[in-house]
């Protein structure tokens, strides 16, 4: 690797850290990767050189499903799979140090903020040949997002691993105390509004608010108030950003008049809003659905209620019409280090975690949703009693979109939240023409990010 891009990697991975994370069969060839381009040889008996693969993910929630399956491969390959889970900051500190010293674990997941780097950096294996050679992997039968955002210059580089969407999940305890009606998938960001605001007043003596938005979550959060009101945090060819229009500025000032009834962003940061949630100081949050067995497995779960992410009633006539429920999805890949000792061993385990009966296997545990489309049915009925179906109607309901991103997400993303831009706006929700003026001075930071890519 070039020492230039090798130091361009460390520089740019360092920017994440500073950000919240906000998820088959064996083939019978084995590769040899040469730069940019692999060769696939067959193997005839489908051994291995290898006794064990390392795999490295960030969230102790999956930790049990995911050995499970992978223990299920180890009885079928012999290879044992031994799965460490690394918080989302040292997660990403561990890995830069294996591509700068050559010891990375040999499978792991891929986040939309880094990808690019890692494969644009010729740190990932080249999974072309590997993927043609196996009767259990198409990509056609994955979310076409994630597949696209781990594909480099025609080179797949990592399998979908699942998906998320975005649901509302309120405290019926709170609702019954202050005598508010229950959300509902009716419901328009409006209802949200009004909601937050009555549940704010009358339990200001409580010190309960009526909602939470960690606005540094852009993911199930402000994202899909821009799209959901006709902005584009980044256009669909990643080339520009439509958040400084009227539409966009549209979505914000919905969310500004959100944040007037909500928690402030100072003890936001301080305690976080599934902490705020779960001690019962507030009635309404917005969250991902990778996020789901954190609040199945809480104190007072019987109280936790989720409904679909609300719409944007953008013409305001009362109505939830054809583009104005949105939920951003995002995904997560399995990779392989691209100095993997054994190819063919990560690849084939990669292609286990990915394909069909695994997905369902991963759904079914509660792991997370699938990035195998039509696979996670079994997922809405993974958590007892709990009904989490709004992160799957959200599908048939509403409209997808993929979470936003370009080349160097994080360049823009950390100064999207810093003082000059929208920090201002979140600090301090109750000056209307603030947060416009943050819209404008985002689209110039993103824009001009974009132009140093």
């Amino acid at each position: 690797m070039k020492l230039k891009k090798l130091a361009a990697l460390i520089l740019a991975l360092a920017m994440v850290l500073s950000l919240a994370a906000c998820g088959g069969s064996s083939s019978s060839s084995s590769t040899t990767t040469t730069g940019d381009s692999s060769t696939a040889t067959a193997s005839s008996d489908g051994s291995y050189s290898v006794t064990e693969l390392t795999v490295n993910i960030w969230d102790n929630n999956q930790l049990a499903g995911l050995q499970q399956i992978a223990d299920e491969w180890t009885e079928t390959s012999g290879v044992s799979v031994n799965i460490n889970v690394v918080d989302w900051d040292n997660y990403w500190t561990l890995l830069e140090a294996g591509a700068s010293g050559g010891d990375m674990p040999d499978v792991f997941w891929m986040h939309s903020n880094t990808s690019q780097m890692y494969m644009e950096n010729d740190l990932l294996l080249n999974l072309d040949d590997y993927i043609a050679a196996d009767d259990a992997i198409d990509l056609d039968n994955y979310y076409e997002g994630i597949v696209a955002l781990y594909n480099s210059d025609g080179v797949q580089y990592a399998v979908p691993k699942d998906h998320d969407t975005i649901a509302l999940l309120y405290n019926k305890a709170i609702f019954d105390e202050y005598g508010i009606d229950y959300p509902t998938d009716d419901w328009s960001w409006d209802d949200v509004y009004e909601a937050a605001a009555a549940i704010t007043e009358a339990g200001a003596a409580d010190g309960v608010y009526g909602f939470a938005m960690n606005t540094s979550n852009n993911q199930d959060g402000w994202y899909n108030l821009v799209q959901g009101y006709g902005g584009e945090v980044i256009t669909e060819d990643h080339s520009d950003t439509t958040i400084d229009s009227d539409e966009a500025k549209a979505g914000m000032e919905m969310m500004r008049q959100i944040l007037t009834v909500s928690v402030d962003q100072t003890t936001v940061a301080e305690t976080g809003t599934d902490s705020l949630f779960m001690s019962g100081k507030v009635a309404m949050i917005t969250q991902g659905s990778w996020m789901v067995y954190s609040f199945y497995t809480a104190e007072n779960s019987a109280d936790y209620y989720w409904v679909e992410i609300p719409y944007c009633d953008a013409n305001g006539n009362g109505e939830c019409d054809d583009g104005e429920r949105v939920s951003s999805y995002n995904g997560l890949g399995w990779a392989a280090a691209y100095s993997v000792a054994d190819p063919q061993a990560a690849y084939d385990l990669i292609s286990w975690f990915c394909a069909y009966e695994q997905q369902v296997e991963q759904a079914e545990l509660g792991v997370t949703m699938a990035g195998y489309i039509g696979a996670d049915e079994a997922f809405s009925e993974a958590f007892g009693d709990m009904d989490v179906s709004a992160f799957l109607k959200v599908e048939e309901d509403g409209t997808l979109y993929f979470r936003p991103y370009t080349r160097n997400t994080t360049v823009w993303e950390d100064a999207l939240q810093q003082t000059g831009c929208f920090l201002d706006a979140w600090l301090d929700p109750s000056d209307p023409d603030l947060m416009s003026q943050a819209c404008d001075n985002a689209a110039t930071i993103i824009r001009n990010a974009i132009a140093e890519e």
